[in-house]
């Protein structure tokens, strides 16, 4: 998990808080610190906040409400409770636990002006929590021991499978009678009760004061370990935060107090990567407009050339689906009997024709049955002439059709084809 600082808040006799920071793995990076909120506030930094708060001001509980959704089981709870609250059910906030595997649930119960409180302390002093806990719900569960927790005047015990409670009473042994740990010896009506296995977690300045009572109520036990907590309770208790999404913890944050996210403090905390990001995609984007720009403009200039090419070979068509056109013509020719080959040969010749006699060009061009059929624009009739002349050199016959004499020269009309075709009029 992300670095945590674990924040106990002090309850109605004290001061100060105390908190330990948390590193990702869940150790702690630093002794347990005390003081003012606004001191633990100046210590998280950045960090998520999880607050511990007094468990003598919540009741918890685990009563076996009926199947449903969050809704359903937030309506069920203050009836299922209402008997062991001395507040009205509507100044209380109820949370909700998981369901667990023998049917009941954990639900932990506070006044709302109290948990406001609580909130509005933290909050004055710069502090957010993701998530409040009763600190006795981090008790660890030791299935073969009843664990103790001797703070102060509270007793705090866990039972094997079951919820924690406290009991806030003096001296030990009334204590220990009241939370049902040892026999009381004055109920001599009571069946008699079997020692239980407890392990004691203790303060060394709290068992100081108190070894001496648990030296004469060691025969009370089956067995009793001690436990000292030379840093305080809460290094022992964040042991168990890591555990508490799988555990009974129950968190108070929930309904209307649930915590919500500082999107102002987190786009602070974003704001470089996010304005990098953008960056990169209007860069993208305007690369891709620049390409389909640059494409666009090829296919133009393609389209061009297409049109110019379909022109010069069949001037007498509408250009509609140029391939398709000319590929139709071309198996007309070769339907014909036109040898493909003549024609290319034919071309040949009269390209080098052309070649030879500068500023004469083709207006128009048929081929048809092994014969061209030309429209020649030349600068003079001698220039005409040389054409057909080089043309019959190649192994072709031509002839000239008709000419007419222009501004520009002379318009003539050539035949050119084998010396096996006949002439076409």
């Amino acid at each position: 998990m992300p670095q945590t600082l674990l924040l106990r808040l002090p309850s109605n006799d004290q001061e100060e808080a105390e908190w330990v920071t948390l590193n990702e793995d869940g150790d702690a990076q630093s002794a347990r610190q005390r003081g003012p909120l606004t001191l633990a506030a100046a210590v998280s930094g950045s960090g998520k906040v999880v607050a511990l708060a007094p468990a003598t001001q919540i009741l918890l509980a685990e009563p076996v409400l009926p199947p449903g959704g969050n809704v359903k089981l937030a309506r069920a709870v203050p009836f299922a409770l209402e008997e062991q609250l001395t507040e009205d059910v509507d100044q209380m906030s109820f949370a909700i636990g998981r369901r667990r595997s023998g049917g009941g649930t954990p639900v932990a119960a506070v006044s709302r002006t109290v948990l406001q409180e609580w909130l509005s302390r933290l909050t004055a002093a710069g502090l957010s929590p993701v998530a409040m806990y009763p600190d006795i719900s981090l008790m660890p569960d030791n299935p073969g021991q009843t664990v103790l927790w001797l703070e102060n005047s509270r007793l705090a015990v866990r039972r094997p499978g079951a919820l924690p409670f406290a009991v806030e009473l003096s001296p030990v042994r009334e204590a220990l009678v009241v939370a049902g740990v040892i026999a009381d010896p004055l109920d001599t009506a009571a069946e008699p009760k079997v020692p239980e296995n407890a392990m004691l977690y203790v303060t060394s300045e709290d068992w100081e004061q108190c070894e001496s009572e648990f030296g004469q109520l060691v025969g009370k036990f089956e067995s009793l370990k001690v436990q000292l907590l030379p840093d305080g309770p809460l290094p022992w208790l964040a042991r168990s935060l890591e555990a508490t999404d799988a555990a009974d913890a129950v968190n108070l944050l929930q309904g209307e107090f649930a915590h919500t996210t500082d999107f102002a403090a987190r786009w602070l905390q974003w704001r470089t990567p996010a304005l990098l990001a953008a960056a990169l995609l209007a860069v993208h984007v305007v690369g891709q407009w620049l390409q389909i720009r640059q494409a666009r403009h090829e296919t133009g200039a393609l389209d061009t050339q297409i049109a110019s090419v379909f022109s010069g070979a069949m001037p007498a068509e509408v250009m509609q689906e140029p391939r398709r056109q000319m590929q139709a013509r071309l198996d007309r020719i070769r339907k014909a009997g036109a040898s493909p080959e003549y024609f290319l040969r034919a071309l040949k010749a009269l390209s080098g024709g052309l070649a030879m006699t500068p500023k004469t060009e083709i207006d128009a061009l048929s081929y048809r049955e092994q014969a061209l059929d030309m429209k020649v624009s030349a600068p003079s009739l001698t220039a005409l002439s040389e054409l057909t002349k080089y043309i019959d050199k190649q192994g072709f016959k031509t002839e000239i059709q008709s000419s007419t004499p222009v501004a520009a020269g002379v318009e003539g009309h050539i035949q050119l084809h084998s010396p096996s075709a006949g002439t076409r009029r």
